[in-house]
This record gives C-alpha cells, structure tokens and sequence, in this order.
C-alpha cells in the first residue's frame, strides 16, 4: 500500500510543479486561454487526445470491451475516423480562420467568422458550452470517486473531492498552459499503461488455455464483430451509435481550442499522426483490456456485471490488482486518474473562457483590464467546478445504477451536437450564415435531451433510438437546419 501512495505522491507533485512553471507564462488572458497561441506538435496532439478520452476510455470502454467484446472494435473505428477527419481535413483550416480573427475562445471565433450583428451568438455559444460542460466534468469527477475507491479502498465522496481540488490547483495557476503540458505528462501515463495491460494479461493466461474458446463458452455471440445474434436491424443501429461517438471530435471546442494554440500550420501536419497513433492504440488496448479482463476474471454462469461492476466498469482496476505486481498499482491509479484529469481541466478552461470572454467582458464589461479578466476567470473556473462536483455528488446519490460510459457520453453528445455541425459548416461553406448558425446550436443543444429522453420512450421505436444514441440523430438534425436556415435567410437577403 506504502508503494501505490509514493507513486501517487511523485504523480501529484508532478502535476503542482507543472501548474507552478506553467504559471510563470501566463501574462495576459491570451495567454491564460490559448497559451499564447505558441504551443508545439507533440504537446498539442497529446493533449487533444488525453482530452478526447477522459475516465470514460479506461473505466468506460474496457467495461463495454468486457460486456460486449469484439463488437466494441466499432467505437476504435468511430473515433479514429472521426480524429482523422479533425487532423486532416479541418485543423490547418480552422486555424487559419482563428488567426485571421484573432480568436481566443471558439465563441470569438464564431461571431468574427459570421460577423455577428449582436450577442446572440455570443450568448448561445457561452450558455450551451457551460450547461454541457458541468455535466461533463461532472461525469469525471464520478469517476475519480470511483477510481480511489476501486484501487484505493477510499470512500467515494472523499476521492473524489480531493481529485477536484487537485486538478483545480494547477489549473489555478497556470491556466492553458499547465493544461496541456500536464496533459503531455498525463497522455504518455495513459498511454504506458493502457498498452502495458493487456500484454501482460496476454502472458499470465495458461499456455495451453484457447482464449478463444473460454470466452465463447462464456456467451457465445462474444466474439461476433456484429454482436449478440449476429447482424441484424437492432445491432447495426447499436453499430451506429458506437461510430457516432467519433463525430464529437469534429468540432467539440475542448477539442478544436488546440487548434488554436498550435505555434502555426506545419506543426499539425506533424501532429497529426501522432494522434491517430494514439487514438489506435490507446482504443484497441481498453478494448482488449476489457476482453482479457473478462476470459480471467468471470466464469461460465456469471454475468459480467455481477463480477465486474455496473457496466464492467470495474474491469480495469480487478484486472491490475490480478495480474500486475503491487509497485506498478500505483501507476495504474496514476493513468486512470490521468483521464480524468486531463478532461476536467480542458473542459473548465474552455467553459471559463467563454463565460468571462464572451459574456463578462464582450456584453457587460469591455473596459477591464488583461489583468482584471485574468483574475475574473479564475473565479469563474473556481464556480464551475464547485457546479460540476455538486452535480456528481447529487448524482451519486440518485443514480447508484449509472455507469461512467453512457453518463459521459450524454455530456459529450451535448457538447458534440451542438458546436460540430456549426463549425464544420462554418469551415467548408462559405455561405453558412450567422443565423443557419443560432439555428443549428439551439437545434442540437434541445435534441440531445429530447433523442435521449423523449424518442427512446416511443413504442416499438424507441428501442432503436436507445441503441443508436443521441448524438448521431441530434448531430444530423442540427446540421439540416442549420443548412436549411441559412438558404432561406440568404435568399431573403438577396
């Protein structure tokens, strides 16, 4: 136990001293916000991809690698695609425009890009941002709870209280640039762990044991890339839902606000495969990890769930403490705990910015100073957070069956529906207009609630709806009417 602290202790102090040098950079809110618009390749693509994954890649996606199997090889394809697409075809672009429009935040972006006429974009923008975004870190801090109490033994509520204060130090200090310099730090602890795992579960199974076997004796349809009874109308709509997880890489602002701090366009393209790199293996690992966990940890007659936890969400942590010797446990609470925090920390800043930027100082408060604004958005990190862990505690309370999977992913969907179509829209087509624009953010910000709560609920359809999940129908619904908006109002104005 002596060991698992100690390596905790140097994984803190890790990140302090991170928030403490990151300080030292911070000048003015661009600085705070972007980290001056001057960051390198290596830093950015570790840190979009630490952002990207959070708790929900080695709590969420192992669990669902344990529950289904190979069929959860469908959300590795989703999300390379989707962070292909990001890199290749819109980051050198979105770039571009933000620097053509001295952008800081994604809400500045969007108002330049449209030239709006007033604050209702801005407004939009900043209120649809911050709503997602508590729920998202919300789903986080959850999952640090769980995490020390998994690994650790602690009480829920005392992890993940001191999980939130942790992240909010550095953040504190050194804004945007502690942000992504932990989470190169956090994004290679992942990374080390994640491929570490399954190759040493690999080697502690049997020789003369057929994994293959074992695992279809334990549900037969385990190892069906199409899932349980083969392909049929029900599995590919599941199939579509797990793919669609990779849109919210095209456009979420936690995400593209990278873009926007990279030193200039030739370090994308070097950046670039090293997150698909990352993407690929970090993926397919906690998909393995999730497989192996469930050939050695269940037995033929268990559900997995009555082993591994709600969801299977437990996967991991039962995986560590059976196959990896005492000294590297606290390693593995360090990479667990490096999802999390890696997320927490992007989603505050860029929530922050748009509430302090966008609404404070663009609407009511033009005049204050850098300095001013500075100070403003520490406070307003500070109230988000205590938002946001107020969230997970009620839910904590409430919800005792939530899983960490699906509890982040209604945040990222949120998020993802409401800015993707937006943006994507924003770069390609020159005549997306700023109110196809409004249309499109309230349409995907209402239809993820309604998609999850509302459709799923209709007989005979609903079933499909909960299987495809919100984001793919709030996604395309968006994106139609912002299209749709913008034609008929260009018409109008010609």
């Amino acid at each position: 136990m002596a060991t698992k602290y100690i390596i905790l202790f140097i994984y803190f102090g890790t990140l302090f001293m991170i928030g403490y040098f990151a300080s030292k950079k911070v000048k003015d809110i661009k600085d705070y916000y972007v980290g001056g618009k001057n960051l390198g390749f290596w830093a950015v693509a570790f840190s979009s991809r630490a952002t990207g994954e959070s708790a929900w890649l080695l709590l969420g996606l192992t669990g669902l690698g344990a529950m289904v199997g190979a069929s959860a090889f469908w959300v590795v394809l989703g999300e390379v695609v989707g962070v292909s697409i990001a890199w290749f075809f819109m980051a050198e672009r979105f770039k571009e425009l933000s620097d053509k429009y001295n952008s800081i935040t994604i809400p500045d972006y969007l108002v330049s890009r449209f030239n709006a006429s007033g604050n209702t974009l801005r407004i939009i923008a900043a209120t649809a941002l911050s709503v997602f975004v508590i729920i998202y870190v919300s789903a986080q801090i959850d999952a640090t709870g769980t995490a020390f109490e998994n690994f650790l033994g602690w009480n829920y509520y005392t992890g993940a209280i001191l999980g939130f204060v942790i992240v909010l130090t550095y953040i504190f200090t050194g804004g945007f640039v502690a942000v992504v310099w932990s989470d190169l730090f956090q994004g290679i602890v992942m990374l080390l762990g994640l491929v570490l795992l399954p190759i040493v579960a690999y080697y502690a199974i049997e020789p003369t044991v057929s994994v293959s076997q074992d695992l279809i004796a334990l549900d037969k349809d385990f190892l069906n890339i199409w899932g349980k009874g083969g392909f049929n109308t029900l599995n590919f709509f599941t199939i579509l839902g797990y793919c669609a997880i990779g849109l919210g890489f095209m456009g979420s602002p936690q995400l593209f606000i990278r873009f926007m701090s990279i030193r200039d366009k030739s370090e994308i393209k070097k950046g670039r495969w090293v997150a698909i790199v990352f993407t690929i293996i970090t993926d397919s690992c906690a998909v393995l990890i999730g497989i192996y966990g469930r050939h050695l940890l269940t037995s033929v007659g268990e559900t997995p769930e009555s082993i591994l936890g709600n969801g299977a969400q437990n996967v991991l942590p039962m995986l560590v403490e059976k196959v990896m010797p005492l000294s590297l446990i606290g390693i593995y609470i360090a990479a667990v705990l490096s999802a999390i925090m890696s997320t927490i920390d992007s989603l505050l800043i860029v929530a922050s910015s748009a509430i302090s930027r966008n609404f404070y100082q663009q609407i009511f408060k033009p005049n204050k100073t850098e300095k001013q604004m500075t100070n403003i958005s520490r406070v307003i990190t500070l109230s988000l957070a205590l938002l946001a862990l107020g969230l997970a505690l009620i839910i904590a309370v409430t919800s005792p069956d939530r899983t960490i999977f699906w509890f982040a992913i209604f945040g990222w969907s949120g998020i993802a529906a409401t800015f993707c179509p937006t943006i994507i829209l924003s770069i390609f087509w020159k005549n997306f207009s700023e109110k196809g624009a409004i249309a499109s953010m309230i349409t995907g910000f209402l239809s993820v609630p309604l998609f999850k709560f509302g459709f799923t609920a209709i007989d005979n359809l609903g079933i499909y709806f909960d299987k495809l999940g919100e984001l793919a129908p709030a996604f395309i619904l968006a994106a139609i009417v912002g299209i749709t908006t913008s034609l008929i109002t260009n018409k109008k104005a010609s």
